[in-house]
């Protein structure tokens, strides 16, 4: 994104930064980084000390915006604009926790919500409560904003600007008493954030910047690619490989395992009418409710859940699931495939599903299968992608 931006503006870009786990594929920052760009390595899915780094230049740039909008020279009148280049995971790459808070408070935090199976809006309300980036922030300390956004969110709002990112330029409507209602329940939450989110639901610390506000008027925002657009991709690839294509519109959500069945359930009735050749679609993001201490992720557990259903299809299908980032929870996989042969392979491999998907442990089913899907960091994401193909 930063280099295509780059391209369009080869004279307006006076500074920059990325954020984001180096992608092997693109030759690493020295090769693929426009110039007077910075390059911070920060973490996905949680964040780093280059988060933190990143975190702060980000608000450094913001405030830069303001001085160059109040310049006289001809140079800087053309400037004075903010652009956010906004994509999915921006939540742990882009970092500035609020006084008192550190990262690790926060990287306990997530990681206690995500265990529970707190869904992304959720996520980012307690999120943009502990940060000074986000909820707003990232626009209210500069002069104008121009945000294009690559989105992954699906619910309760598709591709909701408060949502994506954890909304750093745009208002938020959430409050402090929502934040701490979310983590209220939730084990491992570190005292220090609790007491934050207290002192915050009474009025005792400053709120996220809100909609109407007008720091927020100047600004501009884009949605430019979501998971429809992978959907649309995959499905046109499809087509061009003679397959007959079904696609299921609403987001894939839920619990990953319960998810799975239903998307199965459909694509059974989609293929009752299909000939040979059929291509079921779907995208969204689901959630684990994690017990225990496996290894996996929401991909990898969706397909894990399907393996019975596949083993009675009749006829030979496969099923993957992948994030289009290329990271599954906290392993070096995208996702896993099952198809019509996955139980008798695990069997004659003396691997068991009924214990590995109690266990949370899809990726010690799949390894040794070599059905997990490793593709490598894409450098992008729009959420997760699910496809079946039936002979």
């Amino acid at each position: 994104m930063a280099t295509a931006f780059a391209d369009l503006e080869r004279d307006g870009v006076r500074r920059g930064l990325v954020a984001g786990p180096v992608v092997p594929s693109a030759g690493g920052p020295s090769r693929s980084l426009p110039p007077r760009f910075e390059f911070f390595d920060a973490g996905h899915p949680f964040p780093n000390a280059a988060s933190l780094a990143a975190g702060a230049r980000a608000l450094e740039l913001a405030r830069e915006s303001v001085l160059d909008s109040h310049s006289k020279s001809a140079q800087a009148a053309r400037g004075g604009w903010l652009v956010v280049l906004l994509s999915g995971g921006a939540s742990a790459l882009l970092v500035a926790p609020v006084p008192g808070v550190t990262v690790e408070d926060k990287m306990a935090t997530s990681r206690a919500l995500m265990r529970a199976g707190v869904a992304i809006d959720a996520l980012n309300c307690v999120r943009k409560h502990l940060s000074l980036v986000k909820g707003g922030r990232l626009a209210a300390a500069a002069a104008r904003t121009a945000t294009f956004a690559i989105s992954d969110v699906h619910r309760p709002r598709p591709n909701d600007p408060s949502v994506i990112g954890s909304g750093p330029t745009v208002g938020d409507p959430t409050t402090f008493a929502q934040a701490l209602a979310i983590v209220r329940h939730v084990d491992d939450v570190p005292s220090v954030v609790r007491r934050y989110l207290e002192r915050g639901a009474r009025g005792e610390e400053e709120e996220t910047i809100k909609p109407d506000d007008q720091r927020l008027s100047h600004g501009i925002y884009e949605v430019i690619g979501s998971r429809e657009t992978a959907v649309d991709g995959a499905a046109a690839a499809a087509r061009l490989l003679g397959y007959t294509v079904h696609v299921i519109r609403r987001p894939t959500d839920g619990e990953a395992r319960d998810a799975s069945l239903a998307f199965l359930r459909e694509a059974r009735q989609s293929l009752a009418s299909a000939g040979q050749g059929f291509c079921v679609l779907a995208a969204g993001e689901t959630t684990v409710t994690v017990t225990g201490s496996g290894l996996g992720g929401r991909n990898q557990e969706f397909a894990l859940a399907a393996a019975p259903e596949m083993a009675s299809f009749g006829r030979p299908a496969v099923l993957a699931s992948a994030g289009t980032d290329a990271i599954d929870g906290p392993t070096d996989a995208a996702g896993a495939l099952v198809d019509s042969t996955t139980l008798e392979r695990a069997r004659l491999a003396g691997v068991d599903w009924q214990s590995t998907l109690a266990g949370h442990d899809a990726y010690h089913f799949f390894q040794p299968l070599g059905d997990l899907i490793m593709w490598g960091p894409t450098g992008t994401n729009v959420g997760d992608v699910q496809m079946l193909l039936v002979a």
